[in-house]
C-alpha cells in the first residue's frame, strides 16, 4: 500500500497492530484483527443499538491500516510514531526504522488523522481493554530483539531527548467513558462481551506505542486523539473474527464520541460568536470579549 488518497470530507482512523514477540504465542491477534479491518466503516448492523443519535449523522470514515505488524522492538516504535503523525516534520528527532516489507516502506500514511487507533495483545485474559493511562518511565523488559529501551534520568534532564518535558503519565484527550458506553451498547446483540477500561498498560511495548502517540502530540500541543485497545491473545479464527467485529464497532464509538465533541464545541463556538456580535452591535464601544472566547472556535482538533 502507497500513498493513501486524501479527502477531506472524510473521517480517518489509522490503525496499527504488532508482530509476534512471544514463543508461546506465535501469531499476534492484534495484527490479525487489524489487517482484516474494512476500509470504510460500515453501516450499523441490524439490530444494533446506539446511545446516540450521531451515528445516523457520521461523515464517511475511512480506516487505514498501517500495512504490516509493528516489530516489538522499542527503538522500531520510537522511530515510527512519529512518522504516523507528522511524515513531514523535519524536527523529529528519531529516524523513521526500516521497514520489514515491500507494503511498509512505500506506505505514505494521511496527510491528516483524525484518530488513531493502536492495538496490542494481552496475554491469556479474556476480556477487551481500552488503556487510559500511558506511562513514560519504568520500561524494564528486553524487547523481542533483547534490548533494552535504556532511557535514564540523564536523558530526561537533556533537553534533546525525544520525550524531554514530558510528564510520566498522560492520558487520551477523547472521552474514553462515553466510548465505553457507546461500545457496550453497539455490541450488546452480538453476544455476552467484556469490555472495560484499564488504567495499567503494562509497561512494555504496548504501553510504549501508546505513551510514543500521547507524548508525539502533547509535545506539539495537539489535542491527544489516540486510543490503544489489549485483545485477547486468542488467535483462532473465530476468535480473531469475533475481535474484528468488536474493533469495528470500537472504531464506530471512537468515531462518535469524537464528533458529538466536535458537533459540541462548534455548537459553543457559534453561540459565543451571535453573543459577540450581539455585544458588539448593542455597544460596541463597551464591548469587552469574554475571557478565553477564542478557545472555542472549532479548531482544536485539526491540530
Amino acid at each position: 500500500m502507497g500513498s493513501v488518497e486524501e479527502n477531506p470530507e472524510e473521517f480517518v482512523v489509522l490503525v496499527t497492530g504488532f508482530a509476534p514477540f512471544k514463543s508461546e504465542y506465535p501469531v499476534n491477534p492484534s495484527w490479525e484483527i487489524a489487517s482484516r479491518l474494512p476500509e470504510y466503516l460500515p453501516r450499523p448492523t441490524t439490530g444494533s443499538s446506539s446511545s446516540s443519535s450521531t451515528s445516523t449523522s457520521l461523515p464517511r470514515v475511512r480506516i487505514v491500516v498501517y500495512p504490516e505488524p509493528v516489530r516489538v522492538n522499542y527503538q522500531t516504535v520510537r522511530g515510527l510514531v512519529p512518522t504516523l503523525w507528522s511524515p513531514n516534520d523535519k524536527n523529529n528527532k528519531t529516524e523513521p526504522p526500516p521497514a520489514d516489507t515491500d507494503a511498509g516502506r512505500n506506505f505514505v500514511p494521511p496527510a491528516h488523522i483524525d484518530l488513531l487507533l493502536h492495538i496490542g495483545m494481552a496475554g491469556p485474559r479474556l476480556h477487551y481493554a481500552l488503556e487510559r493511562v500511558g506511562r513514560r518511565d519504568g520500561y524494564h523488559l528486553r524487547d523481542v530483539d533483547d534490548q533494552l529501551l535504556g532511557d535514564t534520568a540523564t536523558d530526561r534532564a537533556d533537553p534533546n531527548w525525544v520525550w524531554y518535558g514530558v510528564p510520566a503519565a498522560l492520558e487520551s484527550d477523547l472521552n474514553l467513558d462515553d466510548v465505553l458506553q457507546r461500545w457496550r451498547a453497539h455490541t450488546a446483540s452480538t453476544g455476552s462481551h467484556d469490555l472495560r477500561i484499564s488504567v495499567d498498560a503494562g509497561r512494555y511495548l504496548c504501553d510504549f506505542i501508546y505513551t510514543s502517540s500521547l507524548a508525539h502530540l502533547w509535545k506539539q500541543g495537539a489535542r491527544r486523539r489516540v486510543a490503544f485497545l489489549h485483545v485477547p491473545a486468542a488467535a483462532t479464527p473465530e476468535r480473531v473474527a469475533v475481535g474484528q467485529g468488536l474493533v469495528v464497532e470500537l472504531i464506530r464509538s471512537l468515531v462518535e464520541t469524537e464528533w458529538a465533541a466536535r458537533q459540541s464545541l462548534e455548537t459553543r463556538g457559534d453561540a459565543a460568536a451571535a453573543i459577540t456580535a450581539t455585544s458588539t452591535k448593542e455597544s460596541a464601544a463597551a464591548h469587552v470579549p469574554a475571557a478565553g472566547a477564542d478557545t472555542v472556535t472549532g479548531k482544536w482538533y485539526r491540530d
